[in-house]
């Protein structure tokens, strides 16, 4: 570097140098890549699109609705994965073909993300975050956070027992380098767990060791794959059912964006909260998920693995993350890349998801540690305890017919919707945005990478 990073932190790259900033773009890659691309692994979605959409929403986020101010990387978010397994599950959609599965998740997320993002924005716009966050407090999206991870909890064991030795390396990898990690190694913790699994089974493999491990990477799709070409579009497709089962979701994510836009304020010194403004992040967050749905990628979240980047390298410009960004649309237009990444065995997932799942039900708990949810209080218990009954219970849905139409509530939509109706009516409320700043942008490290730090 050509200058020491100052304590209170640099706020201008061009400082430093552009081979110095393209090394901090390509330390914001390394933290979201492994997140980013687990997400259409364990959908279907594809990692080409993925890549492309996360670089491109992420840039479109900062030129168009955030002045160019946040150093934010919206990648993909886990907090959809329960959505998505619903779809597919799911008695209307369980005999479609996977491509239509996805498309008519992706369209009810898109439904999801523009209207719920646009109605929350515009209320803060015109009466504040305060009164606002009082009917969206911790004691109703964090149980909301919980059941999502336990939901998810059975295709990780069964994916994890297509060859538990992988699994457990995979799990392990992720907690050594999570726990004992330093520097720029404390914040890939995913990444670096995919990666050093998934080399010891190609040794294996080319080893010749059988069972478990013989034949479970096949390079043949890595050698027809161009190392150029254009992503792979799924057009979305909309019903009632599909916006029910995803849109709930979007409560969870939207009170990830304001923890993860407190934690970044925290961070770099900057309330971002009031200039460029909640309303304008929220909906920068919402309408980019709906673009990159609308292509065939996941829906988007504001990433706390990279809010890591920037305490662990003192450099706040929103430049570094964008060069970041650009590293992303550059793989979205490589398929080759893509098709290695899909030769990832399925033990590998199913390890990495043991974790991954894990920590969105943990983090859900933190949430409400946090913020001084006291469960000795009536109110409190009763509200967690239908929202999580709700959510885990009522696993088909209830269906009812208005005039010739079938629609299907969901467990999670019941749960959002008993929670926020209790909230409102049982009285002694005890949590207020604003009155516990550190516990308020604690709530950003949440479920879209779970983020390597403390």
């Amino acid at each position: 570097m050509k200058k020491e990073i100052p304590k209170e932190g640099i706020y201008h790259a061009e400082d430093l140098g552009i081979p110095t900033m393209m090394f901090l773009g390509l330390q914001h890659m390394f933290a979201f890549f492994g997140a980013t691309v687990l997400v259409p692994l364990l959908t279907g979605l594809s990692v080409q699109t993925t890549l492309l959409m996360a670089g491109v929403c992420t840039l479109l986020f900062h030129f168009v609705f955030t002045k160019s101010m946040v150093p934010a990387f919206l990648g993909s978010s886990f907090a959809f994965l329960g959505g998505y397994a619903m779809i597919k599950a799911s008695p209307t959609y369980a005999d479609l073909p996977l491509e239509e599965q996805l498309a008519y998740a992706n369209g009810g997320a898109i439904i999801g993300a523009i209207v719920c993002y646009t109605i929350l924005a515009v209320i803060i716009k015109a009466i504040g975050v305060k009164r606002t966050l009082k009917y969206l407090p911790p004691v109703v999206t964090s149980p909301m956070i919980i059941c999502i991870g336990l939901s998810l909890a059975p295709s990780a064991v069964t994916n994890a027992s297509e060859n538990w030795l992988l699994a457990i390396i995979a799990i392990a990898m992720v907690i050594i380098f999570n726990v004992w990690g330093k520097g720029i190694w404390n914040i890939v913790p995913i990444l670096m767990g995919v990666v050093i699994s998934y080399l010891i089974a190609v040794a294996a493999q080319l080893a010749g060791i059988g069972g478990a491990w013989e034949n479970q990477i096949d390079f043949s799709a890595v050698a027809e794959a161009s190392w150029v070409g254009l992503p792979p579009i799924i057009t979305p497709k909309f019903d009632f059912t599909a916006i029910m089962i995803m849109a709930p979701i979007c409560l969870a994510t939207m009170m990830e964006h304001i923890g993860d836009i407190s934690a970044i304020s925290a961070t770099t010194k900057r309330n971002f909260v009031e200039n460029p403004g909640l309303h304008r992040t929220l909906l920068g967050d919402g309408f980019m998920s709906a673009l990159s749905l609308a292509v065939g990628g996941p829906p988007n979240t504001t990433y706390g693995e990279n809010t890591g980047v920037l305490a662990l390298s003192r450099v706040f410009d929103p430049k570094v993350v964008r060069i970041g960004a650009a590293y992303a649309v550059v793989f979205g237009f490589m398929p080759k890349i893509a098709a290695i990444i899909n030769t990832m065995p399925t033990a590998i997932i199913g390890g990495i998801s043991f974790m991954l799942y894990g920590m969105i039900s943990a983090i859900g708990v933190r949430n409400m540690y946090e913020n001084h949810v006291s469960l000795a209080k009536s109110r409190n218990l009763i509200i967690v305890s239908v929202v999580m009954v709700c959510g885990l219970g009522i696993s088909g849905g209830i269906t009812f017919a208005i005039g010739e139409t079938n629609i299907t509530l969901t467990g999670m939509a019941i749960a959002a919707i008993s929670g926020i109706i209790l909230n409102a009516i049982l009285p002694g409320k005890d949590y207020e945005y604003g009155k516990d700043p550190e516990a308020d942008a604690n709530r950003g490290i949440a479920i879209g990478a779970p983020a390597a730090r403390d």
